[in-house]
């Protein structure tokens, strides 16, 4: 799969299991800064597990892109 798809697949995932928006920032913000230090652990650790790096990636740009949408910053 490629990364857009990844992508793809984590957001329609997140949405399954948590239906409604979240039109705060604020709430965004939390839920990005915790998947960025997850991605900082692994990051800082001896042996990078890739595949664990690669999830993280892909649920930071998933929760991006649903901050965007819930948020309404994108046009229709």
């Amino acid at each position: 799969m490629t990364f857009d798809q990844l992508v793809k697949a984590e957001l329609e995932k997140a949405r399954r299991k948590h239906p409604q928006t979240y039109p705060s920032a604020h709430y965004f913000y939390g839920v990005i800064a915790e998947e960025v230090d997850e991605f900082w652990d692994l990051v800082k650790a001896q042996n990078h597990d890739r595949a664990a790096m690669l999830k993280e990636l892909v649920q930071i740009a998933a929760m991006a892109q649903r901050a965007a949408e819930d948020i309404g910053l994108l046009k229709d």
